[in-house]
């Protein structure tokens, strides 16, 4: 790809129908990119030879190419894309249910899955257990390069267009810190005549930018939110996540506690749990104080280590005994299952993998 167009796939259905005339044609172009995953402009045969010409010459259809595929033997596949200006950054997608057939082999229930996306190419947060912060920051994603990154995955496993599934914002990057861009892909998501993927179905994870929280929530988008918490005190978690100094944990649970969410949900708190650093059942009970007056749901997830890294993963007997304090004590908890554990499944561990086998080469 040595020219940089602008993607298609940055255009809301309305923004599209002012672009493009007659207007229905928008509705057209978005039935051939999201439901037939058409592959170029040239395929859309209903639309005039002229317009099609056009589109080939001002807009790019899709702005990534897989350069590195890695699946796991529980179906886990991490992407490493390349975008049109040469930037490469990841997707994962996570099989969260098979297929399940009836002993006839007939379909009863059809897989789930959930994709994570990125927003940006590295990340300024610069937490000091995420190897995505190790390669430092280059540039936000356009709305376009988040969208193609779950078109790019649906269209390379052929997961039919109305088969539904669930987005997390959690992949390289802070996605708040690309607001706009964010929200315009989560528009585009919802599209009626697209992709069709609810705000219910995505989910925003942020590492705590206590402010634009408070923005994402006056935009009333109907996502959720996930909160990045993983320390119950400032001391520990401006070690582990240095922007904690500006957006300190009580701003933060205020923050959450004005977001609006549907009254039947809970909102996630990621708690990643690091060996002999916030393990401890004193931990726990500060954790339990801390979420005392949120709905609030814990998901305990595993350190996964990767080379020169100087945190260790925690014992499964550790991991369990931190979850069940936190049911005994009234907050519903569960602990992730760490998928792609047998590939490069931490964030940024695909990337960095490549640039240092193309160094040694």
């Amino acid at each position: 790809m040595s020219t940089s167009k602008e993607t298609v796939l940055s255009f809301t259905k309305e923004e599209l129908s002012k672009l493009v005339k007659p207007s229905f044609r928008a509705k057209q172009i978005y039935n051939w990119i999201y439901v037939q995953y058409a592959d170029s402009f040239e395929a859309m045969k209903n639309l005039p030879k002229q317009m099609r010409e056009e589109l080939e010459e001002k807009y790019v259809l899709n702005p990534l190419q897989i350069v590195k595929k890695e699946q796991s033997s529980d179906g886990t596949i991490k992407y490493l894309f390349e975008m049109q200006d040469g930037k490469t950054m990841e997707t994962v997608l996570l099989r969260m249910k098979q297929d399940e057939l009836d002993e006839d082999g007939k379909l009863i229930h059809h897989a789930k899955y959930t994709v994570c996306v990125s927003t940006q190419v590295g990340c300024k947060v610069g937490c000091t257990f995420c190897l995505t912060a190790k390669g430092g920051f280059t540039r936000d994603l356009s709305a376009g390069e988040i969208v193609a990154q779950v078109l790019s995955v649906k269209k390379d496993n052929e997961i039919a267009s109305n088969r539904r599934l669930n987005i997390v914002y959690m992949g390289m990057g802070e996605p708040l810190d690309n607001l706009n861009a964010l929200a315009k892909a989560i528009e585009i998501f919802k599209e009626d005549d697209g992709l069709c993927i609810s705000g219910k179905r995505q989910t925003v994870s942020t590492s705590g930018l206590s402010s634009k929280i408070d923005k994402l929530g006056e935009m009333d988008l109907g996502v959720h939110i996930a909160i990045s918490l993983h320390a119950v005190d400032d001391e520990l978690r401006s070690e582990l996540i240095p922007m904690n100094k500006a957006h300190n944990i009580n701003s933060i649970i205020e923050a959450v506690k004005r977001f609006p969410i549907d009254t039947r949900k809970r909102v996630m708190f990621e708690y990643l749990v690091i060996k002999d650093k916030n393990d401890s059942i004193a931990d726990a009970k500060k954790l339990v104080k801390l979420l005392s007056d949120i709905k609030a749901k814990v998901n305990l997830i595993y350190f996964n280590p990767y080379e020169g890294s100087e945190y260790g993963r925690p014992s499964r007997e550790d991991m369990v005994n931190f979850q069940e304090y936190l049911v005994k004590h009234g907050l519903l908890c569960t602990i992730r299952d760490s998928k792609g554990i047998d590939i490069s499944a931490a964030c940024g561990q695909l990337k960095e993998k490549t640039i240092l086998n193309e160094e040694k080469s």
